[in-house]
């Protein structure tokens, strides 16, 4: 039998732009029926969009997709599920107050041809769940009864039970406990024997070793390989993800010249001990200094976006987060006690949490500030136009009017803004999620002189990047993130963009030489 009669799926030149973003450029891949295929990449390489595709949540732009042979135009979910497309995703998705039996199978109706009886569902149930459990739960219980990896259970449940073309797994398995993973793999491996083509995407590396038999990378929404799984090393599969190539591509210590990080004296100005970002994880203790520029890190969802919420809102459960001043420690529990003990906050969402739509750009600038410009209970405007005018000017905002409305800046300006409103409090410790997200790159490199001028004045900053060059140019140090704890601490001269991306995988770089990259116990 030829390759081409045992195509499951195949999907050739996809493209798909979000605005002025181009999410996938040039994207083919190739599924065979009974085959474990896995997909990797970086975050932002476009897996996310590609998945969405396969499953008719989003349209392509241009680009072939086709099932079984046959070319098809997919309306919608419903319609990729007819054609036999299934997705399990990570979040998990389950109705809480439903019985098991209902979860699994929800929205069932018009997927078979013949009417399943109340007892079939039972058994068919019962047994796929049986596969993945050791032993199928009542079906009558609430789902929300169940522990987390149980519930994710019963969503690959349903996928099974359907008996799919294609099974996509996108990031399903971070929920699963080790066992009902392990259980998970098995059924796989049989449902394999019997035809079924799996889309495994994942970022774990030892899961990817475990089960796939060929590997696809995207990177900057294109295809950049396929390699058979056994010849798909750790160091190879950074290569291709990252796009350097060799492992000494970038230099060693490749920040800027002018970044000389922290006097070895520098004063402890943040002090966080015991922080717990999830019940199972390891707690996280961590000392920030005046004048150092410190990167949080890691695959989306892995910590790090928690971490930097509890050093602004307070920790969420164990552990405790403290300003560190000369006559002693300010303990955060709010975010209004985080501002007044000189922290400020760039949220990610800066039009969800950070602009007020409605209102002036001036207006905009003073949300932070209004205690510094008031007199006798009054608001000063020409105190804060003269706030406005200074940092407008280190920070090259470029508008109109400080009247005009936020929403006539670029989204790169309005970020300017919403620094500036911080910068204006003159705060000791800075907190940016993410702060580049969505700027142009003129705006981008006038933040970056920002953070080195800022550093230079002694501000201490913490910065959350999904932009890995952004960690290699700019941090003194990284902290990365894996399954909610601090896996590891990159410093320089190890912090490359190599290493960095090994990191999130749970790997480490061992030496220059390409194909050196070894497990580091996700520690």
């Amino acid at each position: 039998m030829s390759e081409q009669s045992q195509v499951a799926l195949e999907v050739t030149g996809l493209a798909k732009s979000f605005g002025a973003t181009r999410a996938l450029r040039s994207c083919s891949l190739r599924l065979l029926a009974g085959e474990v295929h896995a997909l990797m990449g970086e975050n932002g390489s476009g897996k996310s969009t590609l998945v969405k595709i396969l499953t008719g949540v989003h349209a392509p732009d241009s680009g072939g997709y086709r099932v079984g042979g046959r070319a098809v135009r997919l309306g919608g979910p419903a319609a990729a599920i007819a054609a036999g497309v299934m997705a399990v995703y990570q979040e998990v998705l389950v109705v809480g107050p439903r019985s098991v039996l209902e979860n699994v199978w929800l929205g069932a109706d018009g997927v078979f041809r013949r009417k399943i009886s109340e007892a079939d569902k039972r058994a068919r149930a019962a047994a796929v769940l049986g596969e993945l459990l050791g032993e199928a739960p009542d079906l009558d219980t609430p789902v929300e009864q169940l522990s987390l990896s149980d519930r994710q259970a019963c969503g690959i449940a349903r996928a099974l039970v359907r008996e799919p073309r294609v099974l996509i797994l996108d990031e399903a398995t971070s929920a699963l406990d080790v066992a009902t993973r392990d259980r998970l793999f098995e059924a796989l491996a049989r449902r394999r024997s019997a035809g079924m083509a799996v889309l495994f995407v994942s970022h774990r590396m030892d899961e990817v070793d475990a089960i796939s038999d060929r590997v696809s990378v995207l990177r900057s929404g294109e295809s950049v390989a396929t390699l058979e799984a056994a010849d798909a090393t750790t160091a190879e599969l950074v290569r291709l993800m990252t796009g350097a190539e060799h492992l000494t591509d970038i230099p060693e210590g490749g920040a800027p010249a002018h970044r000389s990080g922290p006097a070895a004296d520098a004063p402890v100005l943040l002090r966080v001990r015991g922080l717990r970002l999830r019940p199972d994880a390891d707690p996280v203790d961590f000392e920030l200094r005046a004048g150092e520029t410190v990167g949080l890190a890691g695959l989306e969802g892995h910590g790090q976006d928690a971490f930097i919420n509890a050093l602004w809102h307070g920790p969420a459960g164990a552990g405790s987060v403290a300003r560190v001043e000369v006559g002693g420690e300010t303990e955060i529990r709010s975010e209004q006690r985080a501002a007044a003990a000189g922290i400020g906050y760039v949220p990610r969402d800066r039009r969800g949490e950070a602009l007020f739509g409605t209102l002036s750009i001036r207006e905009n600038f003073s949300a932070a500030t209004q205690d510094k410009d008031t007199r006798f209970g009054l608001l000063s405007r020409a105190s804060a136009l003269g706030r406005f005018a200074e940092y407008r000017s280190g920070l090259k905002v470029r508008m109109g009017r400080e009247s005009d409305p936020i929403t006539t800046l670029s989204g790169g300006n309005q970020q300017k803004v919403v620094i500036a409103r911080w910068l204006a409090r003159r705060p000791d410790v800075l907190l940016l999620n993410d702060p580049t997200r969505g700027v142009d790159i003129g705006a981008k490199r006038d933040i970056y002189a920002l953070l080195d001028e800022l550093t230079a004045r002694g501000v201490a900053v913490v910065m959350l990047s999904t932009e890995v060059d952004e960690h290699i140019e700019l941090m003194d140090r990284v902290l990365v993130f894996r399954e909610g704890s601090h896996s590891t601490t990159l410093d320089r001269p190890s912090l490359t963009r190599q290493s960095l991306v090994a990191a999130f995988f749970g790997r480490t770089v061992t030496s220059s030489v390409a194909g050196s990259a070894s497990p580091d116990g996700d520690s």
